[in-house]
């Protein structure tokens, strides 16, 4: 187990020696809420772009379903009549230049594996660069959009936001609810009470905490033909490899198991790059990967690799409010 796993598990399950780590966290509390105090009063030099944006983030380290969450919105306001464009950090990502325009037949080491993955799934214009504002100059530079998304990015205050969206994993939480380097927290948790919507993954109904938000896994695609197979091609009990290079392993493992096949686990680390030699193990058995995972492997993958898509399914109650909230932001756009 790395030192990252350790110090993953010792924020969710406790440690007595987090508090050595007391100090550290103070001084990261003082920074974080100084940030935000001064995009607040107006002196964070923040970007405010002619179109609405909205931001999809979380206030904890870790995978909590943004990217999945990104899909949804981008369909949904397609469907709303919405020209939508993203940008993202572009974690990982080594391109020529900043900003930089990701195009499907881009690598995931140029573009970075989400952007990338986000691109082939729907054709969106997306544009990475860590300085978010000039990622969406460039972007609205380039195109006629209505809408932009933030993939990521609640705490980057150069980019100013119409809206922010939360993402929480219902079954992990907020761990200790500790600030970084003694628990998950990127913020302060009285972060969330500022935010326009909570998203609880994994929760099966709303509640008074945030909505409910769900993963449904909806087919398997073979990465070296592109070929959809039901959910079904796999009997009961199949024995596979499973390959997941995402912030929280254990949600893809425990989603293989519930579609009642008996997953070997490989928990890679999170953006993680892969050869064709790490993933040749034994016995010899079906291997299935995360969607994010295939984009790194696509090139090199054999014939029989998987990977599992899902679909994102935020609750009606949900649906309703973002509808009313591009109603307001976008009164003359939406149909």
């Amino acid at each position: 187990m790395s030192f990252a796993d350790r110090l993953q598990r010792a924020w969710y399950r406790g440690h007595p020696l987090l508090g050595l780590l007391t100090p550290l966290e103070a001084f990261y509390r003082r920074v974080a809420t100084a940030r935000r105090q001064r995009f607040l009063a107006g002196g964070a030099d923040s970007y405010r772009a002619p179109v609405p944006v909205i931001v999809v983030g979380n206030i904890t380290v870790g995978g909590t379903g943004k990217t999945p969450l990104i899909l949804w919105l981008i369909e949904h306001c397609r469907s709303r009549g919405l020209k939508v464009g993203v940008v993202s950090r572009g974690y990982g990502a080594k391109p020529l230049s900043l900003p930089w325009r990701v195009m499907p037949d881009q690598s995931a080491a140029e573009a970075g594996d989400e952007p990338l993955l986000i691109v082939q799934r729907t054709g969106v214009p997306l544009m990475i660069d860590p300085d978010r504002a000039r990622a969406v100059r460039a972007l609205l530079e380039s195109e006629s959009l209505d809408l932009i998304l933030s993939d990521d990015g609640l705490q980057h205050y150069r980019l100013a936001r119409d809206l922010e969206l939360v993402l929480i994993d219902a079954a992990r939480g907020l761990g200790n609810r500790r600030c970084l380097p003694a628990g998950p927290l990127r913020e302060p948790v009285e972060r969330l009470q500022s935010v326009d919507a909570v998203l609880l993954n994994g929760a099966s109904e709303d509640s008074t905490t945030g909505y409910a938000f769900g993963l449904r896994p909806s087919a398997l695609i073979e990465l070296s033909s592109g070929a959809t197979w039901p959910l079904n091609h796999f009997p009961v009990g199949q024995r596979l490899h499973a390959v997941a290079g995402i912030g929280n392993p254990q949600r893809f493992f425990a989603t293989l198991e519930a579609l009642h096949w008996c997953p070997i686990p490989h928990p890679f680390a999170d953006h993680a790059a892969y050869s064709r030699e790490q993933l040749d193990f034994s016995p010899a058995l079906p291997l299935v990967m995360t969607e994010k995972d295939a984009v790194k492997c696509r090139a090199f993958a054999p014939p029989g690799w998987t990977y599992l898509q899902v679909q994102a399914e935020p609750s009606k109650a949900f649906v309703a409010w973002f509808d009313a909230q591009l109603a307001r932001l976008l009164p003359d756009h939406t149909t």
